[in-house]
């Protein structure tokens, strides 16, 4: 195993010889390397100045994943400079190691660091060979600096000026890095957490009537269990999951090695949490080694699980009538001129369901009707006077509706402008303590009162009601902490048109945007600051594909998405093997149109998976099994370099700069990932 270590003084001389192998490995010539030569050379004290990191393993281990033998350097870093700004000087990795994960884990180290140590910002002069590994980690390009960096860096040699294109062909990038963020790190007390996807063990404790009886969309969404809190200690799912998804998870999110995975639990139960303790050994695995269990929401077998207190009670706020009544007790206090509050009213039978929507429509009213505890737009219609009167009418509406009693909630317009978000959330959570933590504001994408995904990043909620929608969900914070909830929550609103935000319903537990702020924080530590994370509930895909092969899309997906700077991570699996297959969809960038190119590439690469089984009227054999498209099939970006580390002709004038290759990493079993570092 790959481990890290400070370099040694009286190593320089060692060093200097890696870093002018790695140089050479890109076929410069002897006259253009003895050029180099001074600028690369290591220099004695500089083990210290530099805060050099080298790379170590098994001498076996060059160029093989296994062997044995004495320790050897594989890889160093260099962290140059003094806070806030500085440089990544060197990192340049034994040749006979390259593509073995000895770069990526340098790099991350780097950027670990430098957080670590104030630094807001590193500038990395890069060889051309090496550009697509510092894309693909997620540095970002850049042309300038200011002067005031330009004195506070301290590289290997001058600062040149803005935009000067003194280092010859060298590629300039920079990166922003930053810590775990402080919620993310209150959130599980800064450790590793059991993830138990009990989504639905959670739904089946509310018997609403509008939910799946047979839970399959539930189980299908624990898969989001991978991403509950930014460093898994274990998974528990209900349904068997791919390996190789477990795999390309903890290379991208860097998981720690010995992650255990257990699946295939509960297929066809919603009781997750009880299938557990009927297992005592696992109960005591998982309960045992001291780090805390997070579900994606409470219930009374989850409490006895975890030995925590169970209160009922606590989860009273799911209920959107119960949520709609609090919702109005703040806006009573005062204090929030920019949230108003949408007209609701209970209907216990479904004669006055049809009285109430009728005369709604007769009036030209657009209502929503709602059950009390659907969930992703599940039990959630809303109805225009047309969709009305085209259905026949209210009777005939409300009778094809599932039983149980109704909620007719007054339709808010949302903004003229289709370009402007309409549907936000709040998403925070309160600690064991009663404390409420801030984790941010997000867009998401509804269609027809049902979710289909969201986007979280810097700016997304739009300027005008950023203020009023992080002060009325802090005050929503604060009243589920008195009333005794602990644990995640979001409020959902709608905007009006008119500068106002409307509160909808609070969810008490994880849901689709809370994954994407996790994933946004641990990409945010992994690759620097500024990520915007969009999760798709939804992508189609062109054929049902077997296992391995659709390990091989998403692998694909992965490296296309890494050739333009952004991260692909497939959130759900399993709907991949349904009938009509699809999947789950995490992307991320640090721009967004960045992130709507990555999206558009993983849409149609996914659809076109079916292509080879068009028919001449277009239609695709019902569960045909497809096998992944050749490049010839891959559409108009066929032509995309797929692999960030492709060389490029070398520049004669390219002398200085980092280099590495982008890694391949780890592998894991179904059980263990056998790490997220280099084994």
């Amino acid at each position: 195993m790959t481990e890290l270590r400070a370099a040694r003084a009286g190593e320089a001389a060692e060093l200097t010889r890696l870093v002018m192998r790695s140089k050479a490995h890109w076929g410069y010539g002897a006259r253009f390397l003895a050029a180099c030569a001074p600028e690369l050379r290591i220099g004695a004290g500089d083990e210290v100045r530099r805060r050099i990191v080298v790379a170590e393993g098994p001498a076996g281990a060059v160029g093989s994943r296994s062997g044995d033998g004495p320790a050897v350097v594989l890889g160093l870093a260099s962290l140059d400079g003094e806070p806030p700004f500085g440089r990544l000087g060197l990192l340049f990795v034994e040749p006979a190691a390259i593509g073995g994960g000895v770069g990526r884990l340098l790099y991350r180290d780097v950027l670990r660091r430098a957080a670590g140590l104030g630094f807001r910002r590193l500038l990395i002069d890069a060889d051309p060979h090496a550009a697509g590994f510092y894309r693909a980690m997620g540095a970002v390009a850049s042309s300038s600096e200011s002067e005031s960096e330009s004195e506070s860096a301290s590289g290997p040699e001058s600062e040149p000026e803005p935009g000067a294109d003194t280092d010859g062909g060298l590629v300039r990038f920079e990166v922003a890095p930053v810590p775990l963020a402080d919620w993310a790190r209150a959130w599980t007390g800064g450790g590793a957490a059991v993830h138990v996807g009990n989504v639905a063990e959670y739904n089946a404790q509310f018997a609403d009537a509008s939910l799946d009886r047979e839970q399959r969309a539930a189980h299908h969404y624990a898969c989001l269990a991978a991403f509950y809190s930014p460093r898994p200690a274990a998974l528990v799912l209900p349904r068997p999951v791919p390996p190789g998804w477990i795999s390309l998870l903890g290379r991208q999110l860097d998981w720690p090695a010995g992650m255990e995975v257990y699946d295939g639990l509960a297929e066809r139960d919603p009781g997750l949490s009880q299938a557990v303790r009927d297992r005592p050994a696992l109960a005591a695995r998982l309960t045992g080694a001291g780090a805390p269990l997070v579900p994606w929401g409470l219930t009374a077998p989850f409490a006895r699980l975890a030995r925590r207190p169970w209160r009922p009670d606590e989860l009273r706020y799911e209920s959107k009538s119960a949520a709609h009544g609090l919702f109005g007790r703040i806006l009573a206090e005062g204090g929030h001129p920019a949230i108003t509050l949408p007209a609701q009213w209970r209907a216990d039978t479904r004669w006055s369901a049809v009285r109430l929507l009728a005369s709604r429509t007769r009036a030209g009213e657009s209502t929503v009707l709602k059950s009390e505890h659907g969930v992703g737009g599940s039990g959630t219609t809303v109805l225009t006077p047309e969709r009305v009167r085209a259905a026949g009418g209210a009777r005939a509406v409300v009778r094809a509706l599932p039983r149980g009693p109704l909620l007719v909630e007054e339709y808010v317009r949302g903004p003229a402008d289709p370009a402007e978000p309409r549907d936000l959330t709040y998403d925070g959570f309160v600690d064991a303590g009663g404390r409420v933590h801030e984790v941010g504001g997000a867009v998401m994408d509804v269609a027809d009162g049902g979710y289909r995904g969201a986007t979280v990043g810097p700016g997304v909620v739009p300027g005008w009601a950023e203020e009023p929608l992080l002060a009325f969900g802090r005050a929503v914070g604060t009243e589920l902490s008195a009333a005794g909830y602990r644990g995640w929550f979001d409020v959902d609103f709608v905007a009006d048109g008119a500068g106002r935000l409307a509160p909808t319903e609070t969810n008490l537990r994880l849901t689709g945007p809370s994954v994407a702020f996790v994933v946004a924080a641990r990409l945010d530590e992994l690759r620097g600051a500024g990520h915007f994370v969009r999760i798709a509930d939804r992508v189609e895909l062109g054929a049902r594909l077997p296992e391995a092969d659709f390990g091989e899309l998403c692998e694909r997906l992965s490296r296309r998405c890494a050739a333009m700077g952004a991260v692909f991570l497939p959130a759900i699996p399993t709907g991949a093997f349904d009938p009509a297959p699809w999947m789950g969809a995490l992307v991320a960038a640090t721009g967004r149109e960045l992130l709507d190119a990555a999206e558009r590439v993983v849409r149609a690469e996914a659809l076109s998976v079916g292509a080879m089984f068009e028919q001449a009227d277009g239609a695709q054999p019902a569960g045909s099994v497809a096998r992944p498209p050749s490049r010839a099939d891959a559409g108009p970006d066929a032509d995309l370099d797929l692999d960030p580390d492709a060389d490029l002709d070398p520049d004669p004038d390219a002398c200085a700069g980092s280099e590495a290759t982008t890694d391949a990493g780890s592998r894991s079993s179904s059980k263990t990932l056998s790490g997220g570092r280099e084994t």
